[in-house]
């Protein structure tokens, strides 16, 4: 506006507004936006991302782009992606722009771009954002305060916007641009109130930092992370989730101190040092043939972290969180059914984790769509809810959803308890196809209870029991090497699964326990019939 020319910044401190209006680049965007005659508004018309655009000309320092939300879609997740490019969109090859502006496009040299809060992708909603000449990336919604968004923008070079309709944003409309008012860069100070929120709130990776709350000094930081938001909706789940996915399972009230619940389908460590008492519990058990998806929404990105999880028999709502151990193995001792395992992959931001207990008391379970196999055997004559335990840098997890098949089994499609009774109560991992070609071969170390299939891209870590499945009745077969009769007891535990060749080697190994209730075996007993 030129009426109060007083409000903007001098023209030799950020430069001009250019004579030409600020449009929609016409060639360059993604196979899925539809763009009007007037090059003023985009529409992403189908999935969720390849839908990245740029602006007709170069921006100026202190422009603000200005768009307005004109279409959300709330099957979504995510919201807008936000930049600046220093290359210019007409030697862009369209066919060449990647699905997603983060992390595809920005880990390419000359892009830089952040994701919106999805709190903020309200239809109606203005965003304006610029760059200032320190390449520091601002925003503002309507008239509220200006944010500070990312750095790192190389401000000497000519920059276009960057704007990637993502997610639960569909449409927007690019409006007239403005240079930025004084009084949004007029440092000033905070309420009382408003700092406290801040501090809060310090945690939370959706809190930005008020530009009227920085101090002047250059930002030394080049780079910024920028990561896809995955989730039951989204790109990986598309392909790793079924079409329909009840949204009734939630965590249970009753949780480990050390977790906090940020909604009803999402908790959080309120340490990130250390493993403490963070187990999780489903809201209620499960049902036949159900599949129960959770996704890691929140891992470290240098170090990896790990997850436990089991089945219980212990309503939860019978529990006090005192009564949680920090050790979730130790929970095999109390006298409900428990049965407790850990995902022997490392686990990274965005991984997806299917679980089921099928009609033979086989917890099967997938990790992005692969089948890591039979992980324990249990049993289902009873109710059973699930629980997981959040390790190392894993911070935050989420239940996307459930789903029932009751005519398939397998980790895709998973089964549930309470489906055949008096199934022998057995703790075990293992694949279902064993090698009977190999000798004792095991590791039964605790604190690994987990195994990799033949074929698992995870083989390369610490493996348990190779066992063959639990399911079905007693057998006189030795569990182990599956060709002698079994004839010798384990003590302290009182399990009789082997015999006593594969019982004298079990002994000897370090940490050797019990490969049914995993105690630690102090002695093997042989046996005799009397006929």
């Amino acid at each position: 506006p030129t009426s109060r020319p007083k409000r903007f910044l001098p023209v030799q401190q950020c430069g001009s507004l250019s004579s030409f209006p600020l449009l929609f680049h016409p060639s360059a965007k993604g196979s899925q936006i539809v763009m009007d005659m007037s090059q003023r508004t985009v529409k992403r018309q189908a999935s969720f991302c390849n839908a990245i655009t740029f602006s007709n000309r170069p921006i100026a320092l202190y422009e603000q782009v200005r768009l307005k939300i004109t279409k959300k879609q709330c099957c979504w997740s995510g919201a807008l992606r936000l930049g600046f490019t220093s290359k210019d969109p007409s030697r862009i090859n369209p066919d060449n722009l990647p699905k997603y502006a983060c992390p595809d496009l920005v880990s390419q040299s000359g892009f830089w771009a952040k994701a919106l809060p999805e709190e903020l992708s309200n239809e109606g909603n203005i965003i304006s954002f610029w760059v200032d000449k320190k390449g520091r990336v601002f925003y503002r919604i309507n008239e509220s305060s200006p944010m500070l968004f990312f750095s790192g923008v190389h401000a000497s070079e000519p920059l276009w916007a960057l704007i990637d309709v993502y997610g639960l944003t569909r449409g927007v409309q690019l409006l007239d641009s403005e240079m930025v008012p004084l009084d949004c860069l007029r440092p000033c100070s905070f309420t009382a109130a408003h700092r406290a929120s801040i501090r809060q709130n310090g945690d939370d990776p959706r809190l930005s930092i008020s530009l009227c709350d920085l101090s002047l000094q250059q930002q030394d930081s080049n780079s910024f992370s920028c990561h896809v938001p995955q989730n039951s909706q989204n790109s990986q789940q598309c392909s790793l989730l079924p079409p329909q996915l009840d949204t009734d399972l939630r965590f249970h009230s009753v949780h480990g101190i050390h977790v906090t619940a940020l909604d009803e389908q999402t908790v959080a460590r309120l340490d990130h040092h250390s493993d403490e008492r963070t187990l999780v519990f489903t809201s209620r058990p499960m049902r036949c043939s159900e599949t129960v998806f959770v996704k890691v929404t929140k891992a470290g990105a240098t170090r990896l972290g790990s997850l436990s999880y089991g089945v219980t028999s212990c309503d939860p709502g019978t529990l006090k969180p005192s009564d949680l151990p920090y050790n979730p193995e130790s929970l095999v001792d109390r006298k409900e059914f428990w049965a407790v395992c850990r995902v022997s992959a490392p686990l990274q931001n965005g991984d997806i984790l299917g679980f089921v207990v099928n009609a033979e008391g086989e917890v099967m379970m997938s990790h992005n769509g692969i089948n890591a196999g039979m992980q324990l055997c249990v049993d289902n004559s009873r109710p059973l809810w699930m629980f997981y335990g959040l390790h190392g840098t894993i911070t935050q997890l989420r239940i996307l959803g459930s789903s029932l098949h009751p005519d398939l089994r397998g980790p895709s499609v998973p089964s549930s308890p309470s489906c055949t009774p008096n199934t022998p109560t057995l703790l075990c991992s293992g694949s279902s196809e064993p090698n009977l070609n190999t000798p004792l071969n095991i590791n039964l170390n605790a604190s690994q209870n987990t195994s990799t299939t033949p074929g698992s891209p995870f083989s390369s870590h610490p493996e348990s029991p190779t066992f063959p499945s639990c399911s079905g009745s007693w057998s006189d077969e030795c569990t182990i090497c599956y060709e002698n009769v079994v004839d010798t007891v384990l003590y302290a535990c009182g399990h009789m699964c082997l015999c006593y060749a594969c019982g004298l080697k079990l002994k000897k190994m370090a940490n050797a326990c019990c490969p049914i209730c995993r105690r630690t075996i102090k002695d093997i007993i042989k046996t005799y019939r009397s006929t």
